[in-house]
């Protein structure tokens, strides 16, 4: 979920996009990983659209404790695997589809404690494993050219010098701990939002978080273990909620699929030997008018699938797909 996507409290969890995903996959039958569980909605959405097991991927400890409701109910259909998407490949092998719904989920943000959300005070964490660097460690000793990278290149926030600078002032008189603090220093930075504009520190937000969780890396490993890990014919679906994710998604996609661009706008795309994948869908799907008005979080998310060929599994750099590189120049 993005950082943009805030829920109302107590929001009752939705899956994105799952209705579109179900159909574009279908039939769902096999093995399927799903990397990124949360509240289990894709995963059940598989087990009752016909998959023969899901192996449901988290590593939020908490998400595994939160289905005991009715998780018990799939039997030895559903497999619980503590873990990150980008070893799935670890986990397990042959696999008929992989599904990923990428971002921070809606009961991470809903949770004061996990420091996600400016909307509610909090400790300053963002940890989605609960262990390692908080976002309090990084805001607290990162340099201010650090801060600055981090929230251009992670939260595309253009203003993230004057941000990262404010930030440093403020730490230098009292250590920021919580979230509602640091919005506040970020709102000082920042002219009032219009009607319908996204609060001043939602950009931010979304650079720390990504930063703390390591996002893009783990984004970019994962597509690749989808590769070693399908079988031919298996199927890579990807939920996106904001434009660098689905760069590198789509980059991905077609850099596999064997399409090497065009050297002009006139000219044909050029077919490469053994591609990993094929296409199947050749833009990105979105929400319908129904989505959007039952579940207005999906107003950013796109979807786009690419079935696994019997080509082997390839190598490719991060850069190749737009993967953002800190140590660029922020604004």
């Amino acid at each position: 979920m993005a950082a943009a996507d805030h829920p109302q409290p107590d929001a009752p969890h939705i899956p994105v996009l799952l209705r579109p995903l179900l159909a574009a996959v279908a039939p769902v039958t096999g093995v399927w990983l799903d990397g990124t569980f949360g509240a289990g909605g894709y995963t059940r959405g598989l087990l009752e659209a016909g998959a023969d097991k899901v192996i449901g991927v988290d590593r939020d400890p908490l998400a595994f404790e939160m289905v005991t409701d009715w998780a018990g109910t799939y039997g030895n259909r559903l497999v619980m695997q503590p873990g990150v998407f980008s070893r799935m490949d670890e986990y397990a092998q042959n696999l008929d589809g992989v599904v990923l719904d990428l971002g921070v989920s809606s009961m991470q943000l809903d949770q004061a404690d996990r420091g996600f959300s400016f909307m509610k005070d909090g400790p300053l964490d963002m940890r989605m494993s609960q262990d390692g660097e908080s976002a309090a460690d990084l805001v607290n000793t990162a340099t201010e050219a650090q801060l600055a990278d981090i929230l251009f290149h992670y939260g595309e926030e253009r203003a993230s010098r004057r941000i990262a600078r404010a930030i440093v002032k403020a730490r230098a008189e009292e250590p920021i701990t919580t979230t509602l603090r640091l919005a506040e220093i970020i709102e000082s930075c920042l002219p009032r939002p219009k009607p319908g504009q996204s609060h001043p520190a939602t950009r931010s937000f979304q650079g720390l978080r990504i930063a703390v969780n390591a996002e893009y890396e783990e984004l970019f490993q994962g597509l690749m273990a989808a590769e070693r890990a399908l079988k031919p014919g298996g199927q890579l679906a990807v939920v996106t909620f904001h434009s660098i994710e689905d760069r590198m998604v789509k980059r991905f996609f077609q850099s596999r699929a064997g399409k090497t661009g065009r050297a002009n706008r006139y000219a044909p795309e050029i077919e490469q030997e053994q591609p990993q994948f094929t296409l199947k869908t050749r833009k990105a799907v979105g929400p319908d008018e129904q989505e959007l008005q039952e579940n207005p979080r999906a107003r950013s998310a796109k979807l786009r699938v690419a079935i696994r060929t019997d080509a082997p599994a390839g190598e490719i750099e991060a850069r190749a797909i737009g993967m953002p590189q800190l140590g660029g120049r922020a604004r």
